[in-house]
């Protein structure tokens, strides 16, 4: 049901809205700048041609072509944004809907009309452009721009077919997303899992419904809700196994078309990460499973249960603190919180937050959640949907004011060609920010439940972030090499691997239902194969990180400040290290368990605390 106490976005205050107009005065500005799209596309076809024979090019045409499609790919991201952020914050308006669609449109057509660009450049012959790239050339300085973005090109030649591969290629692209597609309409529209009595009345079971049905105090309702969900997925599981199975075999045998060992290989291959570094986040985990085993243990010692079941392990360990904190005020906290950053930091993310780059409240039609989406040239927009009474929206505040504040560093330190940074390293500087903001909550409060809450709530975050995602990545690993060593999937071999893995993870506390297994067949992230892992390397990165900058001086904030104003300019462990964390080395994964053992024990003592 709609809330009718929601606003309509007519009814916001302009002050508590992003400041659309940095991108766009108006409309006839931002279709003015969408008419110009196809015109660069057209503009970059001109080089067709020279590129036909890519033993010819000389560097001058190289340069001119290069700087003809970063206009218009430049441009393009401004109206996207632009697009993008109207529709997010209303998805229910006709006009933003129908903006996107147009921005999508022209789109696509420009990268059909330019496709051919990169495959050409990697056929000019390789020594070629490494001299016309090098600094001590007299075409260096041309290229300075470019450096990246071409040996970041030429580390994918050896994996890149002919341009007849090259098409067919990208013509089953689309095509290739079909278990993806087909798993998402099956679970989120076509399955029905009913409707779950309560006191309030039949609420329908969703996707969404069923996390806050697993927070419910009734043990009884979650109990229902749990078996009723997996009952749905049990019911349809062969066909899930079946999407499952095509999605793995396609990871497979697109790593062998392109002649890379595995298909892990392939994935964490573009962003230079070694295959070790995925290796080094599972073994280390193994090791440091205790402390979670112990948190579980709390837990069922919490509820009062003789047996922790699945459907108990979302419940609070402290319930929700009602504490009201305005707008301002949380930016108040955070700015006292992240003094540790220094005064250009600390001023930059401030102003941000109150002048323009945050659409700060709820409204009808709004996208929910919250992210950070800028561009190079825009502020890096904030979406929020801030609640006063919810404290975990302060640190969702502050997390995203991470990502926005590495953006801001990055467009201002990197040319436009290498300015993105990877997914690698984008939650280091979100979840920095939220390890800051605990400890400076942690450290001013005197209330015992408001720290017992604080605790609570970290372990959780650190546990879904470091140890579930892990555990995910594991099961990734071991789907995708079952299959690369002739084994094929089957409903039986996927609920068995998985069963493992949620009794290794769980521990001796918990008992399992006859269902439980099935969760695996409900992660929508292992449509997008080696993904999860980055989420719990990203957090021992800025765990350790924050720590570093904190117990240390004006070297190690400078060392984190290379890191974020990297960009793209580096690949992500070379631009970790230069912030002071290896992650090809087990240690900050070892760092980020310590801490969460840590946290875990004075959870222990605040919980007994309260107690008396």
């Amino acid at each position: 049901m709609k809330n009718s106490t929601t606003p309509k976005r007519s009814e916001i205050a302009q002050s508590d809205k992003w400041n659309i107009e940095l991108l766009f005065k108006n409309e006839e500005e931002w279709e003015a700048a969408l008419a110009s799209i196809p015109e660069g596309g057209k503009e970059i076809l001109k080089y067709k041609e020279a590129f036909s024979k890519p033993e010819t090019i000389d560097a001058a045409t190289l340069l001119a072509c290069l700087k003809a499609s970063t206009g218009v790919d430049r441009i393009a991201e401004k109206v996207g944004n632009y697009a993008f952020l109207q529709k997010s914050s209303n998805e229910g308006d006709p006009e933003n809907i129908k903006r996107l669609g147009k921005y999508m449109m022209t789109v696509t057509e420009l990268s059909a009309a330019t496709s051919w660009l990169m495959p050409s450049i990697m056929e000019i012959p390789e020594e070629k452009i490494r001299s016309w790239i090098d600094p001590s050339s007299p075409t260096g300085k041309d290229f300075a721009d470019f450096k990246v973005s071409l040996e970041k090109t030429l580390h994918l030649k050896p994996h890149t077919l002919s341009d007849k591969e090259e098409k067919i290629l990208s013509l089953l692209s689309e095509p290739h997303g079909t278990p993806s597609q087909a798993f998402s309409v099956l679970t989120n529209v076509d399955f029905d899992f009913g409707t779950i009595t309560t006191k309030e009345g039949d609420i329908k079971l969703t996707q969404s419904s069923y996390s806050k049905f697993m927070q419910n105090p009734d043990r009884a309702l979650r109990e229902k809700a749990y078996k009723q969900l997996y009952g749905t997925y049990g019911a349809h599981k062969n066909t899930i196994a079946s999407l499952y199975t095509g999605q793995v075999q396609q990871n497979v045998a697109l790593a062998k078309i392109r002649g890379y060992g595995s298909a892990r290989e392939k994935s964490l291959y573009v962003d230079k990460v070694p295959t070790a570094v995925y290796d080094n986040l599972v073994d280390t985990i193994h090791k440091n499973l205790k402390p979670l085993h112990k948190f579980y243990g709390m837990l069922k010692k919490h509820l009062g249960v003789k047996e922790l079941r699945h459907y108990d392990v979302y419940m609070p360990l402290v319930s929700e603190v009602k504490k009201v904190t305005p707008y301002n005020e949380a930016v108040d906290i955070i700015t006292e919180a992240l003094k540790p950053l220094g005064e250009e930091y600390v001023k930059t993310i401030r102003d941000g937050l109150l002048n323009g780059w945050v659409d700060k409240y709820e409204n009808e039609g709004k996208r929910s959640g919250a992210f950070s989406a800028g561009g190079y040239d825009s502020v890096p927009y904030i979406l929020m949907n801030y609640k006063e009474d919810v404290i975990r929206d302060l640190f969702t505040l502050v997390h995203e004011g991470g990502h926005s504040m590495h953006s801001w560093y990055s467009v201002r330190n990197n040319p436009y060609p290498c300015y993105h940074y990877t997914i690698f390293e984008a939650e280091v500087a979100s979840t920095f920010n939220e390890e800051l903001l605990f400890r400076h909550m942690i450290k001013n409060t005197t209330d015992p439940k408001i720290k017992a809450y604080l605790l609570s709530v970290r372990a959780s975050d650190i546990l879904a972030t470091l140890y579930r995602q892990t555990m995910f990545a594991e099961y990734e690993k071991i789907t995708h090499a079952l299959v690369e060593s002739g084994t094929p999937l089957t409903v039986e071999n996927l609920r068995s691997e998985y069963k493992k893995l949620l009794e290794l993870y769980f521990g001796p506390e918990m008992v399992f239902e006859d269902v439980s297994d099935l969760e695996g067949m409900r992660i929508p992230h292992f449509y997008r194969a080696f993904y999860v892992y980055k989420y719990a390397t990203g957090i021992s990165a800025s765990m350790a990180l924050a720590e570093r900058v904190c117990s240390g001086g004006d070297k190690e904030r400078e060392d984190y400040f290379k890191f974020l104003k990297s960009g793209g300019s580096r690949y992500p462990i070379e631009s970790l290290k230069l912030a002071g964390v290896d992650m090809a080395s087990p240690a900050p994964v070892q760092a980020a368990c310590d801490n969460f053992a840590k946290i875990v024990d004075e959870l222990e003592k605040a919980l007994e605390e309260l107690k008396k």
